[in-house]
C-alpha cells in the first residue's frame, strides 16, 4: 500500500514575511492520517485552524492566501511546494503572524527543515486526485493571452512557459518541464528563488507589499540585468520558480494530483481558477489509492532524495 506521510519530529523556523516585513515564528508538527495540511494562527486571542483546500484560498494577488473567517495566512506557496515535492500529506503548521516567512525566497530552506525532522509513513492509504479528462482556463487574447491546463497522466508533471520581454529573463530558459516521479525536486526545483523588478518595488511598498523583500530573498532586476552579486542558481531559474510556485498552488487542492499540468504566463490566480474548475466538474476527476507500490506512478513510492 502506498502510505500517507507526516514528519517524525517537530521542527521550527524563524524569519520575516516577504510582503509584511513582520518577524514570524513557525512550528511544523506531525499530524494524524487524513488531517491534511492545516495552518494554525497561534498569535490570535483564540487560535484558529485554517485547513488548506482549493476553496480556502481567499486571495491570489502577489501570493497565495488562505483564510477562515477573518483569520488569514499569506504567501503559503513556497512551503506548500516543498510539502508537495517531498510527498508530505499531514502536517500542523503553527504560525505567529499572518505570513509564512520568506527565508531565502525559494523552497530549499523548507526542504532542509522537513528532511531534518524526518519523514514518517503512516498506516493509511495515500489518496490522490486523478484527472480523468482535460480541464483548461484561459484569459485574454493575443499578447495578453494566458492559460493553464490539466490533462490525464499517470504521475504528476508540470510544464511552464514564461514571457517577460526583459533582457535578463530573455537570455535564460523560458520553458521548463519537470516530472515529480522521475526528477529530483530538492535538486532540480527547490532552489529557484522568487524574482522582481526594481521599477515595481516602490509601487509595491506604497501598497504595503514587498516590505521584507531584498537581495537576500529574491532575484532583483533593474531594466537590464540581475542585480544579485551571486547571479542565478539555475540557467532557467525564472521558469523553474514558476514551476515551484505552481506546485505549491496546486497542492492547495488538498491531495496530491495525478495529472499533467501545463501553463503559459499563468500565476497564483489562474492556478487557483484551474483547481476550482477541476473541482466543479466531478466527471473530470476521481480519488484513487494504490494497494501496491508497483501500481503507483514511478517514483511515488520512494521518499524524496536529498540534494
Amino acid at each position: 500500500m502506498l502510505q500517507q506521510r507526516t514528519l517524525k519530529t517537530i521542527t521550527r523556523a524563524v524569519g520575516m514575511g516577504l510582503h509584511s516585513g513582520q518577524r514570524v515564528e513557525m512550528t511544523l508538527r506531525p499530524a494524524q492520517p487524513d488531517t491534511g495540511i492545516v495552518f494554525r494562527r497561534v498569535d490570535l486571542p483564540e487560535p484558529v485552524d485554517i485547513p488548506v483546500n482549493a476553496m480556502s484560498v481567499a486571495d491570489t494577488r502577489m501570493a497565495t492566501t488562505i483564510a477562515t473567517g477573518s483569520a488569514k495566512v499569506h504567501t503559503i506557496e513556497h512551503l506548500m511546494s516543498a510539502l508537495c515535492g517531498l510527498g508530505i500529506d499531514n502536517l500542523y503548521i503553527d504560525i505567529t503572524a499572518e505570513e509564512v516567512p520568506i527565508l531565502d525566497g525559494s523552497s530549499s530552506s523548507f526542504v532542509f527543515l522537513l528532511q531534518s525532522a524526518g519523514i514518517e509513513t503512516q498506516n493509511a492509504p495515500r489518496r490522490f486526485i486523478r484527472v480523468t479528462k482535460p480541464v483548461e482556463v484561459r484569459e485574454g487574447e493575443g499578447a495578453n493571452l494566458k492559460w493553464a491546463r490539466f490533462e490525464p497522466y499517470h504521475g504528476f508533471k508540470l510544464r511552464f512557459d514564461i514571457d517577460f520581454a526583459h533582457p535578463a529573463v530573455d537570455s535564460t530558459g523560458q520553458s521548463v518541464e519537470f516530472d515529480l516521479g522521475a526528477g529530483n525536486y530538492p535538486r532540480d526545483i527547490a532552489r529557484a528563488r522568487t524574482f522582481g523588478f526594481t521599477k515595481d518595488v516602490e509601487m509595491l511598498r506604497n501598497n504595503g507589499l514587498a516590505l521584507g523583500g531584498g537581495l537576500d530573498n529574491a532575484i532583483v532586476m533593474d531594466d537590464y540585468k540581475v542585480l544579485n552579486s551571486d547571479g542565478l542558481r539555475y540557467d532557467d531559474e525564472f521558469a523553474k520558480h514558476k514551476i515551484l510556485d505552481a506546485m505549491g498552488d496546486l497542492y492547495a487542492v488538498g491531495k496530491p494530483l495525478l495529472a499533467a499540468y501545463s501553463a503559459f504566463r499563468s500565476g497564483h490566480g489562474m492556478n487557483n481558477q484551474l483547481l476550482r474548475a477541476l473541482m466543479a466538474d466531478p466527471s473530470a476527476w476521481e480519488v484513487v489509492s494504490f494497494d501496491s507500490d508497483r501500481k503507483a506512478p514511478a517514483g511515488f513510492a520512494q521518499l524524496a532524495q536529498a540534494w
